[in-house]
């Protein structure tokens, strides 16, 4: 092939057989073509003289696509060598790219047809200054400005090399400059911005080219946020963008440009020349966006420049007024502007379109907890209450009423208005809460909803904030609004499921907000209706989402049911009628919603209410089986869960357990009937249907042991013994099925549901013992008769028919019964051990059930049955050793974790006991050397915490001599060590010092000293292991958020604190308070 000669770079490249390469890689030859002109081209790019020849290929060839592959060998060597290259090289490509752009764009016709080249080029410029300005190329600004005064083409060149230059230094920097290199060009083009400024002026006064003028505005918005204030204010420059303001083709430049100036941040010493651009900004809004006009209508059918317009306009008015509002509430004349710039963002906020209502919502969440915080100080709680009763406090706030307390009444005052507005559009946009399950599809159908969309939850949480602290901010206003809403709901003037919808999730969302009193009153009203509604109402969709609604309003207001217990009856009924409802949704909604006013007002179903001759958990189970007639398996379990939840509240023994009796009538009934009939012919356990029903036996078994705790024994007695029967049948069934039929049998669907049966008896096992409160002789009954069906069973199955449940079965009941196990564990190491083992460490892919649950089973036997472990031969020590480093190697986040909790805790057992010396001599090294080969991969970082933590461990115990043997082998290691400390010393800094051979021995040096000197200080040790990762360039210009893990996780829990301290900002229904039912 011809091409081949191109490979020689002794003599000029033969340019037209490079073009014709070029095309035959772009796809005009044939495959094997395309093959070859790649791996040339391949070669030269990786020819470290091939850029010698650009210059050459450049002045020679026409083809586009050539000139980039030239330019993109170009754009390497200034990447990664250009410091190292020869001065007069360096000079000769500096001024031949510059010569080649101002040919080129000194031209109308050539920068036109050439536009993507001298992007290309611009780009190219931009990198080699960052080498070269200011140091070495001076006179970069001044050369450039008198350019661009030649010719208008090469100006608006210009202003895009400016352009691209201020993005490069401001925007894009972080992680590819050094932040010393950063500094010294910000300062470089601070200093010379006169002459860039002087340029932008000149062009906005005296140029008529529309595209020269879009150039600059679009550089002057690169500028603007970091330019010295002088030359905003104390210039034309400000008068001259609100001049262009007005003028349709620059209007979106424009404002962009003054949003900029919007959100700058500094002192009060522009305040005049900020009042004065708001207000003629004001004048010429109104003619060009008139305030009559209907923006959310304009919006959805203008052209896309309108509605970036719009976009615009939102940032402007939210960027201006986060920083600058108070400087607008001074004056009659300003107040006048600024409502009506509320009042044009309030429109804008009813816009069709996420990202601008993000915008606007965004804004005001952060103006109305402005608006409230103050209020806090104001209400105080006992001149509050003195108001209720109608009394005047005389000096109960003096300070309040005059001066800082009038004040803030009368900013409140001042935007009572807006405030109104915007809860009604709070109310009317509001987004759905993650309870709602009924959804309207894309074809306007009522169906269940099959994926959570994180974005409407974020949204909604912002959106319920805002709200709370509007109805803070004056509750009448806010309840006549909503029952408002609500009766033309009901008039049918207003009826959608939309605006049903959106008002039913406002009014839940702002539960706890009001007093209970007014609460009280104003939910009497709202459920009232809404169960009027769901009357009158005709067609199965519209009640399903009535139905949906009085759902989620119900839920949310815990205190109200238990304060009336009329409504609460009065709404169960309704949720128990809601069960036989059909429609997608509905029902699973009355299941979760039951549950989680069970949850909230046991007490009240278990008592003989006014009026009852019995407690109602008494006329529920009476009527149970017609209740859940027509529930799906699932939700019946949900159901079961809700009714174990009430017998709990029960305090008389005798009682509880008839109502347990009562409600496990109708599956003990079943499984009686099962187990009789397979007492006659076991073949009957095998039949499918048989098993299934077995399954949802134990399903609803679970249900009601998750809520009912220690209570469930009296039921788990009845069927314990017979239900380990079926275990060890159906786990014989399934080990001969993969005996006979290999691997593929267990993906069968009959293998499948019976391991379902035996996982689901484990789990029931598991939830009872869990729940239970701790009394060993529940221990002593459950455990002994599990040892050989299910441990047993464990070992002598083949692998896959193993269930990683036994291993979580066994932990649980190891944290449970703690030290009492200690004779037991040689049983169950001897069970799970090797055979689990072998499992897991083929590789990191297979069984990851197990092997997550086999460390969480070893993690409770060293926590509480450490002697135990102790009593392990060495080989199985080591065995248990290799599987925990095994375990935080894993990439897999949970099973790493698992791991180094584990490690932790033996470490710290292994101190403490007579075999100190003995363990660490055999894993110091090894562990230490494992730990840093996992601190310093990428891969590994959300375990930094764990990392930093054993890294502490170890280098304390070297460090305090606690280690009274040596930790070198003087067999090995003839030099001899002072003491541990020097021998850990000298091998970390060899381990690391081998491991980044970029780093230097000095450096190396430095950061293990830094280790020892700050063992005892735990964040001190975090930070200077950071820095050196950081250093180390293993973590640089990456996202190094885990490091910060701990930080940002304190950070979460202060924002908590200060959520509950405003009433209502955490939801009644989520907050934990068992005992206020009573």
């Amino acid at each position: 092939m011809a091409a081949e000669k191109l490979r020689d770079l002794s003599q000029p490249i033969d340019v037209p057989l490079l073009d014709a390469t070029v095309a035959a890689f772009y796809g005009t030859g044939s495959k094997e073509q395309r093959t070859a002109a790649d791996q040339i081209l391949r070669d030269l790019q990786n020819n470290p003289d091939m850029w010698l020849q650009v210059m050459h290929i450049l002045q020679n060839t026409q083809n586009l696509n050539t000139k980039f592959f030239a330019l993109q060998i170009l754009e390497g060597v200034i990447k990664y060598r250009w410091n190292a290259l020869p001065t007069e090289q360096r000079d000769g490509m500096k001024n031949f790219i510059s010569d080649v752009i101002v040919q080129l764009s000194g031209n109308e016709g050539s920068f036109r047809t050439e536009r993507l080249y001298v992007n290309k080029l611009n780009i190219i410029l931009v990198q080699i200054l960052k080498h070269e300005w200011p140091v070495r190329w001076r006179s970069f600004i001044p050369d450039l400005v008198s350019a661009a005064k030649t010719s208008e083409t090469i100006c608006e060149n210009c202003m895009a090399i400016l352009k691209l230059l201020s993005e490069e230094v401001f925007d894009f920097s972080r992680g590819e400059m050094t932040q010393q290199k950063i500094k010294e060009l910000k300062q470089s083009l601070n200093s010379e911005f006169q002459l860039i400024h002087e340029l932008c002026l000149y062009v906005l006064s005296a140029s008529q080219r529309a595209e020269l003028i879009r150039a600059t505005l679009s550089t002057l918005h690169a500028f603007l946020s970091w330019i010295p204030l002088g030359y905003i204010f104390e210039s034309p420059l400000l008068e001259t963008l609100l001049k262009f303001f007005p003028i349709p083709a620059y209007q979106n430049l424009t404002l962009q440009c003054l949003t900029e100036v919007a959100a700058l941040k500094f002192g009060n010493y522009y305040d005049a020349q900020y009042i004065k651009m708001y207000n003629i900004f004001m004048v010429q809004l109104q003619t060009i966006l008139p305030p009559t006009t209907n923006i959310p209508d304009a919006y959805s059918h203008g052209s896309s420049e309108q509605q970036a317009f719009i976009q615009n306009l939102a940032m402007f008015f939210t960027s201006f007024y986060k920083v600058h509002i108070r400087i607008l509430e001074s004056t009659q004349e300003n107040i006048s502007a600024l409502l009506l710039g509320l009042e044009y963002l309030i429109n804008i906020s009813y816009v069709d379109d996420t990202e601008v209502f993000k915008v606007c919502l965004d804004y005001w969440n952060a103006l109305v907890s402005e608006l409230f915080e103050p209020h806090r100080s104001l209400e105080n709680p006992a001149a509050a209450a003195a108001n209720i009763i109608g009394l005047q406090v005389p000096g109960m706030l003096p300070g309040m009423v005059d001066g800082i307390g009038s004040q803030l009444l009368q900013r409140r005052q001042l935007y009572a208005g807006p405030m109104s507005k915007l809860r009604m559009l709070m109310i009317s946009r509001m987004a759905k809460p993650e309870e709602v399950l009924i959804v309207e599809d894309e074809n306007g159908n009522i169906v269940r909803e099959t994926m959570k969309d994180n974005d409407v939850l974020v949204q909604y949480k912002i959106m319920r904030e805002t709200l709370i602290y509007l109805s803070h901010l004056d509750h009448d206003d806010t309840e006549k609004q909503m029952l408002r809403k609500l009766s033309k709901q009901l008039s049918g003037e207003d009826w959608t499921w939309n605006n049903l919808n959106t008002l039913c999730w406002a009014i839940g969302s702002i539960s706890g907000s009001m007093m209970e009193e007014q609460e009280n009153r104003f939910l009497v009203m709202v459920i009232r209706d809404l169960l009027n509604l769901c009357e009158i109402t005709k067609g199965k969709d519209n009640k399903a989402v009535i139905a949906s609604n009085i759902m989620y309003v119900v839920g949310q207001y815990p205190r109200f049911l238990r304060a009336h217990w009329k409504f609460l009856k009065t709404v169960v009924n309704k949720l128990f009628e809601f069960m036989h409802e059909t429609h997608p949704g509905v029902q699973d909604m009355a299941c979760d919603t039951f549950l989680k006013i069970v949850q909230k007002c046991k007490r009240k179903f278990v008592i003989t209410q006014v009026g009852e001759n019995e407690p109602f958990v008494s006329e529920l189970l009476t009527g149970l089986p017609t209740t859940i007639i027509d529930l799906e398996p699932h939700q019946i379990h949900t159901f079961y869960e809700s009714v174990g939840n009430m017998i709990h509240a029960e305090s008389d023994a005798q009682k509880r357990d008839e109502y347990l009796q009562r409600l496990m009538e109708l599956p003990n009934q079943k499984w009686l009937e099962i187990i009789g009939q397979a007492r006659q012919n076991v073949d009957y356990l095998k039949d499918q249907e048989v098993i299934r029903t077995v399954l949802n036996i134990l399903q609803t078994n679970t249900s009601a042991a998750s809520s009912l705790g220690t209570y469930f024994l009296p039921q788990i007695s009845l069927i314990f013994l017979d239900m380990l029967n079926v275990y060890r049948m159906y786990s014989e069934l399934i080990s001969k099925s993969i005996a006979e039929g290999g691997p593929f049998a267990s993906r069968t669907s009959y293998v499948k549901l019976l391991r379902s049966v035996k996982r689901e008896t484990l789990k029931l096992i598991e939830t009872f013992l869990d729940k239970a409160e701790d009394q060993p002789q529940i221990g002593k009954q459950f455990v002994p008769p599990m040892m050989d069906p299910v441990l047993g069973d464990y070992a002598r199955n083949v692998p896959d028919a193993r269930e990683s449940e036994v291993l979580s079965l066994f932990a649980t009941i190891v944290n449970k019964y703690k030290a009492t196990m200690v004779e037991d564990v040689p049983r169950i190491f001897e069970a799970v051990f090797q055979c689990t083992l072998e499992m897991i460490t083929k590789n990191f892919e297979d069984y990851p059930e197990h092997r997550l649950k086999f460390f969480s089973l070893l993690r409770a036997i060293a926590t509480h049955c450490f002697r135990a472990l102790i009593c392990l031969s060495s080989q199985q020590l080591k065995l248990v050793m290799d599987s925990i480093i095994w375990a935080f190697r894993h990439t897999e986040r949970n099973i790493a974790e698992t791991g180094l909790n584990l490690l932790l805790e033996m470490l710290k057992k292994f101190q403490a006991s007579e075999f100190c010396n003995q363990f660490y001599r055999t894993y110091f090294v090894t562990i230490e050397q494992e730990i840093f080969a996992v601190l310093t991969d990428t891969f590994h970082k959300p375990g930094f915490k764990l990392h930093v933590l054993v890294l502490q461990h170890l280098f304390c115990l070297a460090e305090t001599g606690a280690l009274t043997e040596a930790l070198w082998d003087a067999a090995t290691n003839p030099y001899p060590y002072q003491n541990n400390a020097d021998f850990v010393r000298e091998f970390t800094i060899k381990l690391l010092s081998t491991s980044f051979p970029n780093m230097t021995a000095a450096e190396v040096t430095q950061f293990v000293n830094g280790l020892f000197t700050s063992t005892n200080d735990l964040s001190t040790f975090k930070t200077h292991i950071r820095d050196f990762l950081v250093q180390s360039k293993e973590f640089s210009a990456q996202d190094n958020k885990d490091l910060y893990a701990e930080e940002a996780a304190a950070q979460k829990e202060r924002e908590r604190q200060r959520m509950l301290s405003i009433p209502g900002l955490i939801a009644p229904s989520e907050l934990q308070d068992e005992m206020v039912d009573s």
